[in-house]
């Protein structure tokens, strides 16, 4: 079984704020029907939902949701939520309890929070009780990114505080690598995903040689970072990563390590039955007009 953690679709640019033009530079037009011909190689699909006051940019939960309802069969909707929303609790409560999204999707960096600070630690609080497992996106690619906040490291108090928190730390923490690889170590229930990692091969071949090196590559889940590189490219270059060591005294990562990575269960890890969420859409859908 295959399970891609990290994709995103959006039905406008509008909806990245002022992370539009970075994201769309480097990720170009989403749309369903490619989403869905990319996600051919996949069984399940995490697809996140994002917000953001900081950056004024929101892929809401509704629109997630209906989607994943209109499109079942493999995938699962993350809801967006933002700590700094002072409703941050109740939509969270919409997110799982009305929309039938699975996890939550946070960003320090683009949301302008310290992982510690006491709004998200009420956000972290809501999802133990309430079994929601966390994508957190060290993401790095917008200018308007809080490079303070988004160092893997600062999640060990909150690793600390709440020791049964099912944390996904995207792109494998890069390029604050080690730091991820020894929280992964440390805390049982913190993970990483090679999202956006694999579209660089050099990058990659020493994090996944370190990941092993250090036991802890059983704990690095599949994700594409979908739509800026589909599932099948990801699958391939993790395949062919040890080719860059062929012919030298550099050392090889195990290929059925590898294939541990595109096989992982991390439906399992993660605490998320193998079912695809439902809801009954409050209006039309987003896609009618695909039909």
């Amino acid at each position: 079984m295959i399970i891609d953690c990290h994709t995103k679709i959006w039905d406008s640019s509008a909806r990245l704020g002022r992370a539009a033009e970075a994201y769309v530079a480097t990720a170009g037009a989403t749309d369903s029907v490619r989403y869905l011909h990319a996600l051919d190689p996949v069984d399940y699909a995490i697809v996140l939902a994002f917000k953001s006051r900081y950056l004024d940019a929101e892929i809401p939960n509704r629109f997630i949701a209906e989607y994943v309802s209109r499109n079942g069969g493999k995938l699962i909707g993350f809801a967006g939520i933002d700590p700094n929303d002072r409703d941050a609790l109740e939509e969270l409560r919409i997110a799982q309890e009305e929309l039938g999204l699975k996890g939550v999707t946070l960003s320090p960096a683009l949301q302008d929070y310290h992982p510690s600070d006491t709004r998200a630690m009420r956000v972290y609080e809501a999802c133990v009780k309430r079994n929601m497992p966390i994508v957190v996106d060290l993401n790095y690619l917008s200018p308007a990114a809080r490079l303070d906040f988004g160092r893997p490291v600062l999640f060990d108090e909150v690793a600390r505080e709440f020791p049964n928190l099912r944390l996904v730390l995207s792109h494998l923490g890069y390029p604050w690598v080690n730091e991820t690889l020894v929280l992964l170590a440390k805390h049982k229930n913190v993970f990483a995903d090679v999202a956006g990692l694999l579209k660089h091969p050099w990058q990659a071949y020493n994090a996944l040689l370190s990941a092993y090196e250090m036991g802890v590559i059983d704990k690095l889940l599949f994700g594409s970072n979908y739509p800026f590189r589909s599932p099948a490219a990801c699958i391939e270059t993790l395949y062919s990563v040890n080719r860059l060591s062929a012919g030298t005294n550099l050392p090889t990562i195990p290929r059925e390590q590898l294939r541990g990575i595109v096989e992982r269960d991390a439906l399992r890890l993660l605490g998320i039955p193998a079912e695809t969420p439902t809801v009954k859409p409050a209006k039309p859908g987003i896609f009618d007009d695909e039909e």
